[in-house]
């Protein structure tokens, strides 16, 4: 029997045309600035984004923190979401590389207010770290891939901008943003002062991820990619493949969203399980109910043995994500034996 991987969209191999464009890729010495695949990758980014330049670095981590780097100073604060991924799942980055506190904010699916942001942002007295740096994510993870609406974007980055603060943008599956809004890479991008974007997720690529911003920022962002260990040599073969996903993968995002709504179907008809959110693009999170005699780490544990993975993310929450790898007959036999383990456990 097939394994159905609904864990990650990370799971993603590459296609063959997407192996054949790798083999067939032009390269140089990278650190040395003369790879032209990289250089091509990174000036056809800067202009989707509409920034000044780019810089291709190994992983989305590495994409927020350069970033983080570029704008922060040790003893700085930044504003984020308590759900951002630059808080929980990237090993504590902003202390350990960048010297910064995070002051975090509540709100439902990853988002939050304008208000909020002004409430956060400290007084300028020498007892208080300095806020530096607002942070956003989107679509947001652990928000259920929930996709923030552009007038909140505006309306909170320019409550940063007021008081001073740089923009940053997790981008990592804005790509899937954009698919559901209909929005451009650079409709979200114009309101950031950099923005990351992954091209290992959604769109399939084996490697890479990406900051975009103005000329000066990407100057602080290549010197902390070389001190973080992220510059790399002959990576044309990488960079090759984020660009046939950007030219290839990027429309069929909608088959992923479809593919997460109709598993969304699947699971609000099996007593027991629940959803709270609309499911925007290609994340759904749902819960088990109190009576289930099981947890979310049980119920993934029960699912693999019949050839189905998931991530639990909470004590009696289960994370399922669409992907290329996954089709609608597989998503159709993953709520079947969803429902079956419910129903024994019931």
């Amino acid at each position: 029997m097939s394994t159905i991987d609904l864990r990650s969209d990370t799971v993603t191999k590459p296609t063959p045309a997407m192996r054949d464009a790798m083999h067939r890729a032009i390269v140089g010495d990278d650190v040395l600035g003369d790879d032209p695949t990289v250089k091509q990758l990174e000036e056809r980014f800067a202009a989707l984004a509409g920034k000044q330049a780019a810089c291709f670095v190994p992983s989305g981590t590495m994409a927020n923190q350069v970033a983080i780097r570029a704008h922060t100073e040790p003893g700085d604060e930044i504003i984020a979401h308590e759900g951002s991924h630059i808080i929980n799942y990237e090993g504590g980055s902003p202390a350990a590389l960048s010297g910064c506190m995070v002051k975090s904010l509540q709100g439902p699916r990853g988002q939050f207010t304008a208000l909020q942001v002004r409430d956060a942002i400290r007084p300028d007295n020498p007892h208080f770290p300095r806020s530096r740096l607002l942070v956003l994510e989107n679509t947001h993870n652990r928000g259920g891939g929930s996709v923030w609406p552009i007038e909140e974007v505006r309306s909170v980055t320019s409550a940063a901008r007021e008081a001073g603060l740089r923009t940053h943008l997790d981008g990592a599956r804005l790509w899937n943003a954009c698919s559901f809004s209909g929005l451009a890479i650079r409709d979200y991008a114009e309101h950031f002062d950099t923005v990351a974007c992954c091209f290992s997720k959604g769109l399939g690529a084996p490697v890479g991820s990406i900051t975009a911003g103005d000329e000066a920022t990407m100057h602080r962002v290549r010197r902390y990619r070389k001190l973080f260990g992220g510059a790399m040599r002959q990576s044309g073969i990488l960079a090759a493949a984020c660009l046939h996903a950007m030219e290839h993968h990027i429309e069929r995002l909608k088959v992923d969203h479809a593919n997460a709504a109709r598993f969304a179907a699947g699971v609000r008809k099996i007593a027991g399980l629940s959803i709270e959110a609309h499911v925007d693009t290609n994340l759904v999170l749902f819960d088990l109910a109190p009576t289930l005699r099981l947890d979310g780490a049980g119920l993934c544990k029960a699912l693999h043995e019949r050839g189905v993975w998931m991530l639990p993310t909470a004590s009696r929450r289960v994370r399922a994500v669409t992907s290329l790898e996954v089709d609608a007959a597989m998503i159709d036999r993953a709520v079947g034996e969803l429902d079956g383990i419910v129903r024994s456990h019931s």
